[in-house]
């Protein structure tokens, strides 16, 4: 089923892309010999775009996102940001995880302010204080600055994993599954929540999801990929809810659930695991 609704995304494509995954496939040897996760992966990106990638597990989402953040090579093709080659992590893309990743011996600032401390060394600690302050508010966290991550909850610990990702001031954020482990009413809160920061910092995100629901309401695009191994971009929704978005607005739009059905049957007729079929 392919639907009509492909429209021309939000963002401008007047520049070149801020992103290119060129033609990126990856292997991995293994006991059993070779196995190829990604194949000839192509895709571009606008500056101030939000796209999520969707698929089975095992589909290559993490190894894709991972080749993008500078933590594995492609064994063919290359990543390129600006132009230049991604050859490894940079303080341009930073990662956002499921799991937090807080430091647990340091405070929500502290945590926050060595992000900030590695990324702008030249800046006094007035200046740097200042930035972490900034985000903790922009994530609603002021009143907890000094707690450790034993004393927040799960949305409260990535608000601060999201703060701390946003205060270095990347060119492009990602984000694996950020909100899988959260219950749906904190989930559901730090996607509007995030969806405002966005709107108002139009920062590039690129995010893991395998919720269709999140990824029609957040993103601009949905790359949905095909099984593994040799995975690839099956198909790219174009999605064309005006921003700002409205929760409730975009739900009861009936293009809401053609996107929504064509997703479904693209996973789960198309592209089925075996034990789904």
């Amino acid at each position: 089923m392919q639907t009509s609704i492909q429209e021309t995304p939000a963002v401008a494509t007047t520049s070149p892309p801020l992103l290119t995954i060129d033609s990126v496939s990856k292997v991995y040897d293994t006991p059993q010999g070779v196995y190829p996760v990604l194949d000839q992966i192509s895709l571009t990106v606008e500056s101030g775009e939000f796209i999520s990638v969707i698929g089975h597990s095992g589909c290559g989402k993490s190894t894709l996102l991972n080749m993008v953040a500078g933590f594995s090579k492609p064994s063919s093709g290359s990543v390129y940001l600006e132009g230049q080659t991604v050859k490894g992590p940079g303080l341009d893309r930073m990662m956002v995880f499921q799991n937090y990743a807080l430091l647990p011996w340091k405070t929500a600032f502290d945590n926050i302010y060595l992000g900030v401390q590695s990324a702008y060394p030249h800046l006094s600690r007035l200046q740097k204080v200042a930035i972490v302050h900034e985000h903790l508010a922009l994530v609603g966290l002021t009143e907890a600055a000094q707690k450790r991550p034993h004393q927040l909850s799960g949305g409260m610990k990535q608000r601060v994993a999201i703060a701390r990702a946003l205060a270095i001031r990347p060119k492009v954020l990602i984000m694996d599954e950020p909100f899988g482990a959260l219950d749906a009413i904190t989930r559901e809160e730090l996607q509007d929540e995030l969806l405002q920061i966005w709107e108002e910092h139009r920062i590039t995100v690129l995010m893991i999801t395998h919720d269709i629901d999140e990824a029609l309401f957040l993103s601009d695009r949905v790359v949905m990929m095909t099984n593994g191994p040799s995975a690839q971009i099956g198909e790219i929704l174009k999605v064309p809810f005006a921003r700002p978005r409205d929760r409730g607005r975009v739900m009861e739009d009936p293009r809401y659930y053609d996107l929504r059905n064509e997703a479904l049957d693209f996973l789960y007729n198309r592209f089925a695991h075996d034990d789904e079929i």
